[in-house]
């Protein structure tokens, strides 16, 4: 029998084999931890005593309650004080000869002594007024006794008692009697509580105007959530501004600043106010430091607007309450009223709402619209809104073009007169053609009798900036390129004709488009609109090439809007919409019409109308041939007029030719060097060019075969 042997000593070799030993190691126990000293103990309990939220809670309401006592009472002195003596009147004329306006300062003084010299009649009336006033108690005292005496007089008469002769003046002195009893009960209670009572309402003043220190103030005042803004606020706020004029203006004003403020008024979801600069302070620098005074306002950013109005020196502060601009507007009314119709000519389309809560219309009246922001903030359907409340004239006409091409415009199929949707070169071509065919028809309208009225024809390019960016050329002799903004680029040329002439003759260009800049949306293309509205942007530079320079000076600034936060808020420049008198520019919330409402709208568009066949992409089948087919609707004339052409052709082949539009027959003669030109006013096409072109094709066709 074995035993196992315990090694109570480590082997400085272990052995090479897997056989090891069994060892046992003996640890010591661990040292007894030093006991914490009572004072260290005391100290702990005591610091997690006073920081407890229980006693910082208890402490703030106990400071703050002694405070709203004692500062109520120092608002009720002065308050008092200058009830009684002219004070006010001098702070006044203190502040606005720190504001440099010395007519106001004038009229101060002139209150002044008004004030002074009633006062002054009020003190020497008190000379006589003693005097007076014990004549007449007397004279009173005796007229009260004689009516006494007299009416005793009748009641004894009448009873045939000589005692009642006195009984008024008894029961009279009985009732006196009575009072003072009462006062004498009531004196004592009443100057035992008085002293609370009247401690009381101090606490209310004090109370009112959270006259104590921020951090003992209650939870919701100390955040600022839902805050009033108060004339002392707004002017703390401009002090602590950082602009050091403005600064040392208010602090000699008499009044602390007060007399920079107009009336706070309630705009909306928010309140506004005019506050006049002291000299030596521009409007700039405050709009400079929007930022810094939202959080003076215990605001975000973008919950207060600075505009300038038309008074010199002036600026406009707009600020919302606290988290009003994050709740959505309203439905729009085209979802709602679904016997609302439009009037191009003197309605204007509900867009949505301003900032004071205002329904915010935007007329289209020969109008030329721009449209541009962040990708996915709200444009397309911004845009699409208006061309909703247009459908409903049944007197317009839409020429589009959707270079996005995910069916954002696919409910004014069968209302659009064309309709291309896609992103492709080959759309952009298509959509270049449909904008050259609308200059076409405006030269056209041009060139008619004077006082010919047309109907309007709105010419939509959704995602414009991918037509200038396109890099297609054409083909055959015209090499010139589709995109781009030179005087060559067949889209940016059209659109110009049409901004130069079209509003005239009731042609208009409406264009949405992202993220601008000089490449995607030309200088020329983007003064020529005449309302130019603009969602959140990246920087100030994209702000001017959207709004203009002189609505960005005037305070307009989408590229203070938040992406992704204020979809569908716009800043809008434009004479037909209604923006407060001394502004550039206004801030409009517009309404979101999804696609089953947009749908439900151009349905009740369509049935205002006898029908109306869309054109989409042109049709290039290899049944028949279009140059063949249009040599053989000319027939032996040396030239037919491009309307006969199309009837022709319709008459030849109904199923090729039924859609077609001058847009279709030009490309194709375009296509093959036979373009069609103007003779005595009217477009028509050659028949010599047409056979030219056969020729050469053949030609081309037998040299391609060898």
């Amino acid at each position: 029998m074995s035993e196992n042997v315990i090694n109570l000593h480590k082997a400085t070799d272990p052995p090479a084999d897997g056989a090891a030993p069994t060892v046992l190691t003996v640890v010591p126990d661990p040292a007894p931890v030093a006991p914490v000293p009572l004072w260290v103990r005391s100290g702990r309990t005591l610091k997690s005593a006073v920081t407890h939220e229980s006693t910082r809670a208890t402490v703030r309401a106990a400071t703050r309650h002694s405070l709203y006592a004692f500062n109520g009472g120092r608002i009720v002195a002065r308050r008092a004080w200058d009830g009684r003596t002219g004070s006010r009147y001098e702070r006044m004329i203190r502040a606005a000869e720190a504001a440099g306006n010395l007519e106001a300062a004038q009229e101060w003084e002139e209150r002044l002594q008004r004030f002074r010299a009633a006062r002054h009649h009020r003190r020497m009336d008190l000379l006589h007024s003693p005097v007076d006033a014990a004549k007449g108690a007397a004279v009173g005292a005796g007229m009260s006794i004689g009516v006494l005496v007299a009416l005793g007089v009748v009641m004894a008469l009448n009873t045939g008692e000589v005692r009642d002769v006195v009984t008024p003046l008894s029961a009279t002195v009985d009732f006196i009697a009575t009072l003072i009893r009462i006062v004498q009960v009531v004196w004592g209670p009443a100057l035992s509580i008085g002293p609370f009572l009247a401690l009381l309402a101090l606490w209310s003043v004090g109370r009112k105007q959270h006259a104590a220190p921020n951090w003992a103030l209650p939870a919701n005042v100390r955040s600022g959530e839902g805050e009033p803004i108060t004339p002392s606020i707004v002017v703390k706020a401009l002090r602590d501004l950082g602009v050091p004029a403005l600064a040392r203006a208010i602090k000699e004003m008499g009044d602390a600043g007060a007399s920079m403020l107009g009336p706070i008024r309630i705009a909306g979801c928010g309140v506004e106010v005019d506050v006049t600069l002291p000299s030596g302070v521009s409007t700039n620098e405050v709009q400079g430091k929007r930022r810094k005074l939202a959080e003076n306002l215990s605001r975000h950013e973008h919950e207060v607007f600075i505009t300038i109005p038309q008074a010199a020196r002036t600026v406009r502060l707009w600020v919302a309450d606290s988290g009003a601009l994050d709740e959505p507007i309203g439905p729009s009314p085209l979802v709602t009223d679904e016997t609302m119709t439009a009037d191009y000519t003197k309605g204007k389309a509900p867009w949505g709402q301003d900032l004071r809560g205002d329904a915010a219309a935007l007329s289209l009246y020969q109008r030329h619209l721009l449209i541009t922001g962040l990708s996915n903030q709200g444009k397309t359907v911004a845009l699409r809104s208006l061309a909703l409340w247009l459908s409903l004239d049944r007197s317009v006409q839409f020429l589009m073009g959707d270079l996005k091409g995910v069916g954002d415009w696919k409910m004014f199929d069968g209302l659009a007169t064309t309709l291309i949707q896609g992103p492709t070169d080959e759309h952009v071509i298509q959509v270049t053609e449909m904008v050259e065919g609308a200059v076409d028809e405006m030269n056209r309208r041009i060139q008619a009798p004077p006082g010919t009225t047309f109907p309007p024809l709105i010419v939509l390019v959704d995602e414009a900036q991918v037509a200038f960016m396109c890099p297609a050329k054409g083909t055959g002799k015209d090499k010139r390129p589709y995109g781009g903004a030179k005087a060559d680029s067949r889209y940016f040329m059209a659109v110009r004709k049409i901004h130069n002439q079209g509003r005239a003759v009731n042609v208009l260009m409406w264009q949405g488009t992202q993220d601008p800049t000089n490449e995607n949306l030309p200088k020329l293309v983007r003064e020529g609109a005449h309302t130019r509205a603009s969602l959140a942007l990246g920087t100030e530079s994209q702000a001017r090439m959207a709004l203009g320079d002189k609505a960005v000076d005037g305070g307009a600034a989408p590229n203070l809007l938040r992406p992704g936060l204020d979809q569908g808020t716009l800043v809008v420049a434009s004479s037909g919409i209604d923006i407060p008198t001394g502004q550039s520019s206004i801030t409009v919330r517009t309404h979101y019409i999804d696609d089953d409402s947009a749908e439900a709208i151009t349905d009740r568009a369509k049935a205002l109308r006898d029908g109306v066949t869309t054109l989409h992409a042109v049709d290039h089948s290899p049944e028949h041939d279009p140059l063949a087919d249009i040599a053989a609707a000319l027939g032996d004339a040396p030239r037919v007029r491009t309307k006969d052409v199309l009837a022709r052709l319709a008459a030849r082949n109904a199923t090729a030719y039924g859609e077609w539009s001058f847009l279709n027959l030009k490309r194709a003669l375009d296509d093959a060097d036979a373009s069609p030109y103007k003779s005595d006013g009217v477009m028509v096409v050659s028949r010599d060019r047409v056979a030219r072109a056969l020729a050469n094709r053949d030609e081309t066709g037998s040299a391609s075969a060898e």
